[in-house]
């Protein structure tokens, strides 16, 4: 069972209906569209490096680019009505993720 403490959440907006049917609603709209962008960025990336010619390049990342704000607005617009929730992470595994990767810049060249 996941803590609600260590959840950051807008309230749900009463929207969505209290039994679900196999009838889309709003959030499973977006949350689909959420998806698809990022089933899409997925394979834009690799699209975007793998492009040899200069056009071709800045085309694709041109789209890449609209795609992850798509994904962003959505993103945003599912925590606003409080249909996605992130959880808090603990100050303990914040500084020892920092500790890590700050010991990674010992490695670098310059």
């Amino acid at each position: 069972m996941q803590n609600q403490q260590n959840q950051i959440a807008n309230p749900q907006t009463g929207q969505l209906p209290q039994v679900k049917s196999p009838d889309m609603n709003d959030r499973d709209f977006i949350n689909d569209g959420l998806s698809t962008c990022k089933y899409i960025t997925d394979s834009l990336n690799i699209a975007v490096r793998e492009a040899s010619h200069i056009d071709l390049h800045a085309d694709i990342l041109q789209i890449l680019t609209e795609t992850h704000e798509g994904a962003r607005d959505l993103y945003n617009l599912m925590f606003q009505n409080g249909w996605y929730k992130l959880e808090a992470a603990e100050q303990q595994k914040i500084d020892q993720a920092f500790q890590q990767f700050n010991g990674y810049s010992s490695q670098f060249p310059y």
